[in-house]
């Protein structure tokens, strides 16, 4: 077991090595120059000499020389400063990540949730239309688009039902919305997953012999059935997770949210690499996280791996 979580470890630092190293890479060989977007004003009555000891002073003359450098500081937890406000990067971040994670967290749960509903509703099903109608809602939910979803439910729900305030309300208003949004496309491969692996599990021989012994069948879809189809889903919403921050994007900016996706978005409009490479970097290290604790999870949910390990 332990041989089984440094090998999982080492390839969790392996990969933020390269998401780092790739990010940085990409975002250096970016068109334009954000220090002339920010400081080549006119009226900021700047000359090019000055310019030029700004742009040294946030390392974007000699990228390959500032490499190394930028590497230690994220290992030391400095991330630089925003070149678009001047400020460090991890106080932006600071102020951002809450937002998100009161925003990602409830959509996550509510996702599971969804899915969870959708799959063993259809497993627990006798009637075929009624099985393929909730087999085909997990398409339909990864096919709508975000912000076509948001702008629907706004215009629903707040605009003709006025049942949750877009303006006003305390946070848990404000939450409803941009929760559900972000939860509906999310919950789809959970579902799908969820779903395929409970009709995996009904065609092993041993489901019948359950059901020969007077087991209901919902006993047997919740005690047998369900425990063997869940480590494969782990996989896939663990995967989901890491799309959260990317899904935020979108949400943050119809719902007007003041979170990582905003803060993202503000960057990419800036040019502004430290503040995007920060957000790269955290948004693989969740993904990493998360995925880790998946892999930790699976020996537990399943011996076999335990004794392979």
């Amino acid at each position: 077991m332990t041989r089984y979580l440094l090998s999982r470890a080492g390839q969790a630092a392996l990969v933020l090595w390269a998401a780092f190293t790739v990010s940085y890479v990409l975002l250096r060989l970016m068109p334009g120059d954000s220090i002339l977007i920010k400081f080549q004003n006119p009226e900021l009555g700047l000359s090019p000499e000055q310019i030029d000891e700004i742009r040294a002073y946030y390392a974007a003359g000699s990228p390959l020389a500032e490499y190394a450098d930028t590497l230690l500081g994220f290992l030391r937890g400095s991330f630089g400063y925003s070149i678009d406000t001047g400020t460090p990067v991890v106080e932006r971040l600071a102020e951002a990540l809450p937002q998100t994670a009161m925003l990602a967290l409830p959509a996550f749960v509510l996702a599971v949730l969804i899915a969870v509903v959708i799959a063993f509703a259809a497993g627990h099903s006798r009637t075929s239309w009624l099985r393929g109608a909730l087999l085909s809602v997990p398409s339909v939910f990864i096919s709508v688009p975000a912000f076509w979803l948001g702008i629907v439910l706004i215009q629903v729900f707040s605009f003709r039902l006025r049942l949750v305030p877009v303006i006003g309300g305390d946070e848990v208003q404000q939450l409803i919305l941009p929760v559900l949004t972000l939860a509906v496309p999310i919950s789809a491969p959970i579902a799908q997953v969820l779903a395929r692996g409970i009709d995996q599990v009904y065609a092993q021989p041993f489901v019948p012999v359950v059901e020969a012994k007077g087991a209901t069948r919902w006993w047997v879809l919740w005690r047998h059935v369900a425990r063997n189809a869940v480590p494969p889903t782990l996989t896939v919403a663990g995967l989901t997770f890491g799309e959260l921050i990317a899904g935020s994007v979108v949400t943050e900016t119809v719902f007007g949210r003041n979170g990582i996706g905003r803060l993202t978005e503000q960057a990419v409009n800036a040019q502004d690499t430290p503040v995007m490479l920060a957000v790269v970097v955290l948004a693989a290290a969740m993904f990493v996280l998360v995925n880790l604790i998946v892999d930790v999870l699976f020996p537990i949910l399943d011996p076999r791996l335990k004794a392979a390990s």
